[in-house]
């Protein structure tokens, strides 16, 4: 874990960051033990800023841990020179100052004694309890993973599923990279260039989906020093010189202070300045930054009221960028992250300035994420093994959604390249989005995620009997792909969800096809294994089996199929005109009806909302006024309709539709089936009612039948 001396030319680092005197804390270490009822000089400081977060917090932990880091590291030398201790006292300082709880601190304090020296696992069990023990334990496992393009997949795959278990092993490995790559500077500049690309792919990745954007800002900042040397030196020296510069950021916030003292409501506001990394971004995605784009401002506020109440005097006394708000309170990020987020012009200037709200707790959390939400498994009086699952895997009430997926699809890959590729796929994805499920709650899912991934997501293998989806109201193919805010209904197969997948993969399956627009490893893995699970059985069906054309027989005798049809249930206001039913739209009562007069003097009976009567009164065609007849009027009471059936392709669909129809008295005078596309499959029946008044009831049958999703009234002339 030994890295070099610190980097000769740092990057221009965040405000309020105290970095710790190495030499001091060498100097102090040197001198050796001190009084076993006095806290060590070299330990002090962390304690100080232990203390701000945590003002009970027991030192006595911390001062034998150190004690034993001490002298179990004594004599051994980093490559700068400094005394080794003083590594895991700066990964314990960065912890601390993110607010981490006593356990934590003592763990890293002691994250490479097992590994480096004579101390042993069992020692520190003895001599600091289980959970220091797990947590070292699994630190220590994490290190002795290659991250590399030639590392062991299994080997990272055993690590990452056991340091999984407990967040806080991946934060102090978190740290650790942080102080280490904070002294690069001694190693040789390929193997600056390989630690770097590491910490980029892998590690970034895993400090902005466990949420300690304090961690990550930092990292991302030194890797662009490394990998982008020039880009970081021009985007470094402009900077600096908005530096020697007022800033316009100060006045907007001195009126914003101002505005919210007048309204009544206690808030801090401050500027934040953006780190590198985040100005190299703006200045890729924007040109040329303005004065106030080279920062955002800061409000924080004591309850989640107030953030509205802040959102409403800001956007009343400021003109908002209404493109720019988003909420992330009701709506939190993947990463526990929680604020609302707007834009707005300054009242002197127009300088549009970016705003941030949320209460102290929110900042808290956006800061430091998991490593501020303390320590999940600690015993309880009721209960000293809370947090330990009988298989000895521990149940984290604080564990991120997106950490229990990779957990849970692990265990699914096929085997370790598997694994290995889906993650950094996984790990590759910058942002999640937020989809509202149409019965309530959410999930969330990737960024360029399509449904087929929100049912993995939502459903595991039962989403095996996925059908079909609704997005924001409107049929969709599994292939769509969400945007954030979307509202989505999964169409299951019928008992797919109360009996499993497996009870109803006779009837429906993944089809190969969903591979190419499954975009997680959820989705990929548990697809992949149910194809190879089942080779030989049929796909999803698309009624190959039939003609694309049938003339379907009548389910009993019908005037019109035998040639005499019967008198049209409307009468037109013309005299003596004969009546037909429109065959576009298939008039039948009560439905709201129009006629047109054709040639011979007859008329032409249209629903009013039929595209053929708004294109004849373009022509200037006139209508002709049509009623329905009512009983004893001759009227026969049946009627001729066409349905269309939008159903997603199963075997035995047609022969389920025709027996509905059949059930509901009505006769198949013609059958029609179109060619399926992407498993969709559209039937048009034209059929014959005995009486019109069943027509609602015969579209609720069909509706009913397994693999349906919609049936409508023809609005086009009929398939026949």
């Amino acid at each position: 874990m030994s890295a070099g001396a610190t980097n000769p030319t740092p990057p221009v680092r965040r405000r309020g960051r105290p970095r710790i005197d190495l030499r001091r804390i060498g100097r102090a270490a040197l001198l050796g033990p001190t009084p076993r009822d006095r806290l060590p000089d070299a330990i002090d400081h962390v304690a100080k800023v232990h203390r701000a977060h945590h003002p009970g917090a027991d030192l006595d932990p911390l001062r034998r841990a150190y004690v034993l880091a001490e002298s179990s590291h004594r004599g051994q030398m980093r490559k700068s020179g400094e005394p080794y201790i003083t590594h895991p006292l700066a990964v314990t300082l960065i912890l601390a100052e993110l607010g981490a709880e006593t356990t934590t601190l003592t763990a890293s304090l002691l994250h490479d004694t097992v590994e480096d020296t004579d101390v042993t696992l069992d020692q520190v069990r003895r001599e600091f309890g289980e959970e220091v023990g797990y947590l070292v334990d699994g630190v220590t496992k994490l290190e002795k993973v290659d991250y590399g393009a030639a590392a062991e997949p299994e080997t990272f795959r055993k690590m990452l599923v056991a340091t999984g278990n407990d967040v806080r092993v991946m934060s102090i490995k978190l740290a650790d990279r942080l102080h280490n790559m904070r002294t690069l500077g001694v190693m040789r500049p390929e193997k600056q260039a390989r630690i770097a690309k590491v910490t980029r792919d892998v590690l970034i990745p895993l400090a902005e989906r466990l949420g300690v954007q304090a961690l990550k800002t930092e990292l991302e900042d030194l890797v662009f020093a490394i990998l982008h040397p020039e880009d970081h030196e021009s985007t470094r020296g402009l900077l600096l010189d908005h530096t020697s510069r007022p800033e316009p950021l100060e006045s907007i916030a001195a009126d914003m202070r101002s505005v919210l003292r007048e309204a009544g409501i206690a808030a801090e506001v401050e500027v934040r300045p953006r780190h590198l990394v985040s100005l190299h971004r703006a200045r890729l995605k924007r040109g040329e930054l303005g004065a106030a784009g080279f920062g955002r401002i800061l409000v924080l506020v004591n309850e989640d009221a107030d953030c509205y109440a802040v959102l409403g005097e800001l956007h009343t006394c400021f003109t908002p960028v209404i493109s720019e708000f988003k909420d992330f309170i009701a709506v939190p990020k993947f990463n526990l992250y929680q604020s609302l987020h707007t834009a707005v012009a300054s009242r002197e200037g127009g300088e549009v300035a970016e705003v941030l709200i949320r209460t102290h707790q929110m900042h808290l959390v956006a800061e430091a994420g998991v490593v501020a939400l303390g320590n999940p498994y600690a015993p309880t009086v009721e209960d000293a093994d809370v947090g330990e699952a009988p298989d000895g895997e521990r149940a984290d009430p604080t564990r991120p959604g997106w950490l229990s997926r990779l957990l849970a699809w692990q265990q699914d890959a096929t085997d370790a390249d598997t694994f290995w590729t889906s993650l950094r796929d996984d790990l590759a994805q910058d942002r999640e989005i937020t989809v509202f499920r149409a019965d309530g709650g959410t999930i969330g899912i990737p960024a360029g995620a399509s449904c087929v991934d929100a049912a993995y997501a939502l459903y595991g293998e039962d989403a095996h009997g996925c059908i079909g989806a609704r997005v924001n109201g409107r049929l969709a193919t599994l292939a769509t792909v969400l945007g954030d805010g979307d509202t989505l209904q999964l169409l299951m197969a019928p008992d797919a969800l109360t009996r499993g997948a497996a009870a109803s993969a006779a009837h429906s399956g993944p089809s190969p096809d969903w591979l190419e627009y499954a975009r997680t490893p959820a989705a990929r893995i548990a697809i992949t294994r149910w194809l190879a699970a089942h080779p030989d059985l049929p796909q999803p069906a698309d009624d190959s089996e039939h003609p694309a054309e049938l003339q379907g027989a009548p389910a009993e005798p019908s005037p019109h199929t035998a040639g005499h049809p019967a008198p049209p249930a409307a009468v037109a206001e013309l005299p003596d005109a004969a009546v037909r039913l429109a065959g576009c739209c298939t008039p039948v009562p009560p439905d709201a009806v129009t006629g047109f007069e054709v040639r011979g003097g007859a008329v032409t009976v249209h629903r009013t909302q039929c595209a053929a009567v708004a294109r004849m009164q373009v022509a200037g065609r006139r209508p002709v006024g049509v009623r329905w007849r009512g009983r004893g009027e001759g009227s026969p009471g049946g009627c001729r309709v066409t349905l269309y059936a939008e159903a997603f392709g199963r075997p035995q669909l047609l022969a389920d539709l025709t027996e509905a129809i059949a059930l509901e008295g009505a006769a198949v005078v013609a059958a029609s089936v179109e060619p399926p596309r992407e498993q969709r499959v559209r039937h048009t029946y034209t059929l014959q009612l005995p009486d019109a008044a069943r027509l609602p009831a015969l579209m609720r049958a069909m509706l009913k039948v397994p693999g349906v999703y919609d049936v409508s009234r023809a609005q086009q002339p009929a398939m026949t």
